[in-house]
């Protein structure tokens, strides 16, 4: 089977798209039929023989593939080839019979991702519309696993998934999904919808944070519920007025507050966090049910530091005491109580790993004066000895001395 995709709308489509927008349209195809042409190639073959080269044109579909990826509220995803650059793409189609509210997120999805220009966002090549009259956008084909396969395998106790993902490879992970938020918030977007379904993991170990389908300015508007694209993606990511996937939301976005800022991006990051680390969901002890998990985003704390056996899995260890510090500081109920930044978070972390652990607790102070003690034997390698010689001598002494008492 081959997908036939079209040219971008023309002048006169413009016109139909118009009409579109007033109130008795019910959906971007019933009220017209903005059907587009088939794209072809436009660069030749070449075939290079030893009395030159041939140039052959031949006007083949552009995108052909129809191997799904993926399927959502708005649109699937498929495997493509691009056959003008001779590369595979991920192409999203949104679904036929498409209503103006949801034209306008599917527009909106496709412009917000070509304003984030990032090495840990996924890229958008093209877009247009199909002979169909269904719009799609053609992004890079990230070859990988999502993170949430990943979370799956480590759980399961794959020992080529822990060899691969040990806790340091996994804050790496974490890092690229915070840079992708911080470029996305300094440019005044919300994504509103992180979770390990949506970070893909590259096989070059690249993270790539996906669909962006319901972010949004911060401080800007809602768009319009559309009731089809609703209905889709309720069992997904919206119940009510309420935007996101319930699970992965935070306090304030569980209760539909309207003035969600970055801090609530920055909670359902944790949240993928410390299933990440810990492989298990922090309300997996909760109601599998929208209310249940909705009700636990807004009251469930996570465990003391010193509950030990909670933040341990039986395949692995337990968690590095300076991110459990972390998560339980990311995932507070109260945002002001949060980590104010992603760029906050990177520091904090890329910190940890270089071993400068933030003393909180005693645990974390013998790692920290650990860390200090290596430093000062390279930095001093003949005081060290001199004082690891003198040590057991000074204490000896004072045993004789207080023995003679």
């Amino acid at each position: 089977m081959q997908l036939d995709f079209g040219t971008a709308p023309t002048a006169a489509d413009a016109d139909t798209l118009t009409d579109l927008s007033s109130a008795d349209s019910p959906s971007a195809t019933s009220a017209a039929d903005p059907r587009g042409s088939a794209v072809r190639t436009v660069l030749p073959r070449v075939d290079a023989r030893d009395d030159g080269l041939e140039l052959v044109f031949e006007g083949r579909l552009r995108y052909e593939g129809d191997q799904l990826l993926g399927e959502g509220g708005m649109g699937e995803v498929r495997l493509a080839h691009d056959n003008d650059i001779d590369r595979r793409v991920a192409l999203k189609r949104a679904h036929p019979g498409m209503s103006r509210q949801a034209l306008a997120r599917f527009a909106e999805e496709v412009r917000t991702v070509g304003k984030l220009e990032h090495p840990n966002i996924v890229p958008i090549h093209d877009v247009g519309l199909d002979e169909e009259g269904r719009y799609f956008f053609v992004m890079k084909y990230v070859e990988g696993e999502t993170l949430e396969t990943v979370i799956e395998r480590l759980a399961a106790g794959d020992r080529e998934a822990h060899e691969r993902f040990d806790f340091d490879a996994r804050v790496h992970v974490f890092l690229g999904l915070l840079r992708a938020l911080a470029h996305a918030h300094e440019r005044g977007f919300l994504h509103r919808d992180l979770k390990p379904a949506n970070v893909m993991i590259g096989r070059l170990g690249e993270v790539v944070l996906m669909d962006w389908g319901i972010a949004k300015p911060i401080g800007g508007a809602e768009l319009p519920a559309d009731d089809d694209a609703y209905q889709r993606r309720l069992v997904h990511t919206q119940h009510g007025a309420i935007v996101g996937t319930p699970s992965y939301m935070s306090p304030e976005q569980a209760r539909g507050a309207p003035d969600l800022d970055v801090r609530s991006d920055l909670y359902a990051a944790c949240v993928v966090f410390h299933e990440l680390m810990t492989l298990r969901h922090y309300l997996a002890d909760r109601p599998q049910n929208v209310p249940g998990q909705l009700s636990g985003a807004m009251e469930a704390p996570l465990p003391p530091v010193t509950d030990m056996p909670a933040w341990t899995h039986a395949s692995q260890g337990p968690l590095p005491i300076e991110y459990v510090h972390f998560l339980r500081r990311g995932m507070q109920k109260d945002r002001d109580a949060r980590w104010g930044s992603a760029e906050e978070m990177i520091h904090e972390l890329e910190a940890a790993l270089a071993g400068r652990v933030r003393v909180q607790c005693p645990m974390s102070l013998t790692k920290r004066v650990t860390r200090e003690a290596g430093r000062f034997v390279d930095r001093h390698p003949r005081l060290a000895t001199t004082l690891l010689f003198a040590t057991p001598l000074t204490l000896a002494a004072t045993l004789l001395t207080l023995a003679s008492f």
